[in-house]
């Protein structure tokens, strides 16, 4: 049985952690560990979603989940039939409304999960301060050229890069209009906006 330790870890990285083993070992018994009940849960879904059952011990404080591939688990698509293309509208560089710092690091983990997922978006447009996402010194470069490489069109508001005089800094994507972003927000099938 596969094992690995999650413990200490910050969320997402048990769950994203778990679905990377779990498409490595198909089909296989796997086990994991995590020390708090966020984490056990969120696992737990996942691999529920995923067709194993789960069963779960606790020792000292740490959760050991040993997920059993179930066939007779039905799972159940989450994403709803759509015609046109689907667009995550990123309007700041912060997910959320409080505390800056937090909405920060909320849209950092979002763009990073976002490379991990199942089922990515056709296009990403970056307006307002949310283009600092795509400029140099971001911490979101790696997953975002990672999403572009992988067919996502990433495309930051040029006039938004003038504005904060970042259009010479841009690092991954390209730029758009906003005549573009109109059509292609009226075009879609699915509009995300964080």
């Amino acid at each position: 049985m596969e094992t690995i330790d999650c413990r200490g870890q910050q969320c997402p990285q048990p769950v994203v952690q778990t679905r990377q083993l779990m498409l490595e070992k198909t089909d296989q018994t796997l086990c994991v560990l995590v020390d708090d009940t966020t984490a056990r849960d969120n696992v737990t879904r996942l691999a529920n979603k995923q067709g194993y059952s789960v069963s779960t011990t606790e020792d000292q404080g740490t959760f050991r989940l040993e997920m059993v591939p179930d066939a007779t688990i039905a799972t159940k698509p989450d994403a709803v039939a759509t015609t046109g293309p689907t667009i995550i509208y990123i309007g700041s560089d912060e997910m959320g409304t409080g505390d800056s710092k937090l909405g920060q690091i909320l849209m950092k983990n979002f763009i990073f999960t976002l490379t991990e997922g199942d089922v990515q978006p056709d296009a990403i447009y970056f307006v307002n301060t949310g283009v600092r996402l795509t400029v140099g010194g971001s911490d979101v470069l790696e997953p975002l050229e990672k999403l572009s490489r992988n067919g996502v069109d990433v495309a930051s508001c040029g006039l938004c890069l003038e504005y904060f005089d970042f259009k010479e800094s841009l690092a991954v994507g390209r730029i758009s209009n906003m005549l573009e972003l109109v059509n292609a927000l009226e075009g879609a099938g699915n509009i995300i906006r964080l």
